[in-house]
Formats: C-alpha cells, sequence, structure tokens
C-alpha cells in the first residue's frame, strides 16, 4: 500500500495538513481553516502539509491550484513539503478498491441519485438522513446477484463501487468506531448510519472519504484539523482507517465562519475571496485577523 503503516520520520511536533479543491479561489473560511493548522504545527514545531484534493476532472482548475498556494503564501502560510496532488495518485486509490474488493467489502450500484431519492420519497417511512445530513443508500444494488452485476458491467451501464458497511462492521468488530479529539477526548460514532458509502464514483477510481484517509496516512499526518462540518464524516475514516490498518491521527475540528445571515461560508455563495480582498487594499495581517476572529484595530 502507499499509505505507511506508522508515522515516519516524525521525531518532535505534529504534522498538519490543510487539503482545499481547486474548484474557486479561496475566501475567508479557507483562510481560517489553513490557518489554524498552520499554527498548530507551528507551535509544536511540527509540520504542515498543503494537499490539493483535484480529484474531480470537471470543476477543478489548474489556475486555481496556482492562485492557493499563491493567496496562502500571501497570507504567510506555506508548506513544509511538496504540495500532494491527489489526481496524481489514482492508482494509489485504485489498490486500495482493489484491495477491499478481495475482501468482499465493495459492490457496483447502478443506481442514479433520482433513482435514490424517488425510492426514498416512495418508502413508506420517512427517508433516513445520514449524520451530515446526506441522504443514506438504502442499499438496493447489494441485493444483486454476480451475474446481473456482470451483465450490467458488460452493457456500460455506469455505476459507483459501495462499501458493504453491515460486512465492513463485522470485519471491524462492532457498530461503533473512536477516535481522539484534542481538547475533548475520546469521542464516539456509528458509520452504519451514513449507509452504503460510496467509494469510487463514476466518474473516477476514488472519493473523498477514500483520498482523504489514504492520504493522511501516506502523508504521516497526526493531527486532522478541519472544519466542524466534517466531524460527522470522522466516524467513515475511522472505519476506514481500521479495515485498511492504516494509523489513526488525532482530530481537531474548530469553528466555522459565518456570513450576515448566519451561513457558513462557500465558494457556492461567493464568499468574498482572499486575491478580492486583496486587490481591495487589505493588508495580509487584516485578512489573518480576520480569518482568526480578531477585532479591528481601532483608530486613535
Amino acid at each position: 500500500m502507499a499509505a505507511s503503516s506508522c508515522f515516519q520520520g516524525i521525531k518532535d511536533g505534529i504534522v498538519t495538513r490543510f487539503a482545499p479543491s481547486p474548484t474557486g479561489y479561496l475566501h475567508l473560511g479557507h483562510a481560517a481553516s489553513a490557518l489554524a493548522g498552520w499554527r498548530l504545527a507551528r507551535e509544536s514545531g511540527g509540520r504542515f502539509l498543503l494537499r490539493i484534493e483535484d480529484i474531480d476532472p470537471v470543476r477543478c482548475r489548474p489556475d486555481y491550484i496556482d492562485a492557493i498556494v499563491e493567496d496562502l503564501a500571501w497570507i504567510g502560510v506555506t508548506s513544509d513539503g511538496p504540495v500532494r496532488r491527489q489526481s496524481a495518485h489514482l492508482p494509489d486509490y485504485r489498490r486500495v478498491l482493489d484491495a477491499l474488493s478481495a475482501r468482499g467489502l465493495l459492490y457496483p450500484c447502478f443506481c442514479t441519485r433520482a433513482a435514490i431519492a424517488r425510492e426514498a420519497q416512495e418508502a413508506a417511512h420517512a427517508p433516513h438522513r445520514a449524520p451530515d445530513g446526506t441522504l443514506a443508500y438504502a442499499g438496493t444494488c447489494r441485493a444483486l446477484s454476480p451475474g446481473q452485476r456482470a451483465e450490467w458491467i458488460r452493457e456500460g451501464r455506469p455505476y459507483v463501487l459501495r462499501l458493504d458497511m453491515a460486512r465492513a462492521l463485522h470485519i471491524a468488530g462492532g457498530d461503533c468506531v473512536t477516535w481522539r479529539e484534542r481538547g475533548q477526548g475520546v469521542q464516539t460514532g456509528r458509520p452504519g448510519l451514513f449507509g452504503d458509502v460510496v467509494l469510487a464514483r463514476k466518474d473516477i477510481p476514488a472519493s473523498y472519504h477514500l483520498c482523504v484517509t489514504h492520504d493522511d496516512a501516506a502523508q504521516d499526518v497526526t493531527l486532522v484539523s478541519r472544519g466542524e462540518d466534517l466531524r460527522p464524516a470522522t466516524a467513515i475514516h475511522r472505519l476506514l482507517q481500521i479495515l485498511m490498518g492504516w494509523p489513526e491521527p488525532e482530530y481537531v475540528h474548530h469553528a466555522l465562519l459565518l456570513d450576515g445571515e448566519g451561513r457558513r461560508l462557500a465558494k457556492r455563495d461567493r464568499a468574498l475571496t482572499l486575491r478580492a480582498m486583496r486587490a481591495a487594499g487589505m493588508t495580509p495581517d487584516a485578512v489573518r485577523d480576520a480569518a482568526l476572529g480578531r477585532p479591528a484595530p481601532q483608530s486613535a
């Protein structure tokens, strides 16, 4: 496996990372997340790594990658090592999928999003929502025979690869997983509440859950610093770490920056970007203060 089985070469301090997707320019929320991980590493004499989650061939753009590096450098955040691009490591993710498949933990799912939503609406009971608010998959294609799966694949029907959650939990030894949250101690999560999650998409042999967990192990990340919105996903990531024998990092989930209407800053809502702030004359110090929630200095 590409991922290491232990934290190699880390003698002092911690290793954190910031892993944005190059689907737009960084905004203040991104700056807050990057600074959180960067400061944790600096305060411990550790290392901070930049990772680019560019597995989406449609939405990700090279010019956004350049802009990410430039904008982070402008606020004083640089990577203590080569910038890892996930698109360069698709064979590594494929090997993980092959290993899980060989253990009977994956199955092809031919259901479209529309079909999944329709099935949920037609169910006699209320649709099951995962802890992150997404619609949990009911497992329709899990019951397909090997022959039916093979026939549809030969026909060229598009499919994703899903984790057989029940089988995975059996191998992991129970319905619950635990992790250590910095400042809060041991936390407990139930991956089964997410249903059979997607580990490989129709267009690429990877998914967020697979890539992020693999790369944290491959890069010897010892402290995963990320936004509070990703806390629920930790249960899935811990399950994958157990299944693959990867190291267990510590976690810390920071509060999200909100806009004037109480919504978290997001690209889709056209949150003000760092380069727009720079163009407007803001200094790096002012942007860092805003990202860290520090009050602006009062004029004399």
